[in-house]
């Protein structure tokens, strides 16, 4: 990229619809990177901010959308792109949208398909970090489409954080996206029902915490021992138990549960973990690898 393509993208205006934290953070990483930034919210009074630190506020999504052909939309889900830009739909020819909302991957698919129909370029994406992460060396951000996108807008796309491009079914950015996130929120419920159970036996969560985070931080390493990466064997359909076999790992979610019991503690997640490995047991499975209850959650009873 030459010094004026670098002008050229430096410069270069942004919409960005949608300004809860991430809307927020994602327009004051772009003004800060020089780029003249359009925004529009529903609710006009979350813009006072960034509107400070340089944003133009349209007094319509039309309008918002037609100060760029890069337009970022940071919503609720994908049926507030389709309420907020049903009005705009005749602007939307020629310009790029950049969907990084929350929703299923079917539904990404069917967004697609609409911006086409409106002879829009379409990118769905998926931030893999909080706000305050936005623009850092930590962020990165997943995405998936058919379209070609122009080079300049994947430059400026890059400022948020680190692209990591999936290919061209649209629904693949939102369905890595949810993948991550159902890791992610499973383990937080996980930090939560063990921060629970230290608590009634009167330690205090300030305590219990960074034991726990030591563990939950130590876990990929875990996987990995001796292995560089652990999904080939399960690519394969192989799971070799000479470690942590079924059987095992289905004992200890059993004492979870009645310990848990015991405590008066919810059992929703417990009782979840525990089905996995006695589905495994019950279709002759206890000595493979703890691995093979990946069966029975791809092809529940």
């Amino acid at each position: 990229m030459n010094e004026q393509d670098l002008t050229t993208r430096k410069n270069s205006p942004v919409t960005v619809i949608g300004l809860g934290p991430m809307g927020q953070a994602m327009t004051r990483t772009l003004l800060t990177a020089g780029h003249p930034v359009t925004v529009w919210n529903r609710t006009a009074g979350r813009a006072d901010g960034v509107v400070a630190h340089g944003a133009t506020l349209a007094a319509t999504p039309g309008e918002a959308v037609e100060a760029s052909d890069l337009v970022i939309l940071s919503l609720t889900d994908y049926q507030a792109m389709y309420d907020i830009l049903g009005s705009a739909t005749a602007s939307l020819a020629g310009r790029t949208l950049v969907n990084l909302s929350s929703d299923t991957p079917d539904r990404s698919r069917e967004a697609a398909a609409w911006a086409a129909g409106h002879g829009a370029v379409f990118l769905t994406g998926g931030v893999m970090v909080p706000a305050p992460m936005i623009g850092t060396t930590a962020a990165h951000v997943y995405y998936s489409g058919r379209d070609v996108v122009p080079e300049s807008h994947l430059a400026t796309l890059e400022l948020l954080g680190t692209a990591k491009h999936l290919g061209a079914d649209p629904g693949l950015a939102q369905m890595m996206y949810q993948a991550q996130l159902a890791l992610f929120l499973t383990t937080l419920s996980g930090l939560m029902h063990a921060t629970a159970m230290l608590g009634t036996a009167g330690m205090k969560a300030e305590e219990a915490l960074p034991e726990l985070l030591s563990s939950a931080d130590a876990i990929g390493d875990i996987l990995r021992a001796g292995e560089e990466n652990p999904g080939t064997a399960l690519d394969a359909g192989e799971h070799p138990g000479a470690l942590a076999t079924v059987t095992m790992m289905g004992a200890t979610s059993d004492h979870i549960v009645e310990t848990s019991t015991s405590l008066g503690l919810d059992l929703a997640l417990p009782l979840a973990v525990q089905s996995h490995y006695r589905r495994a047991i019950a279709d002759g499975h206890g000595g493979d690898s703890w691995t093979r209850i990946i069966d029975g959650i791809r092809g529940p009873r």
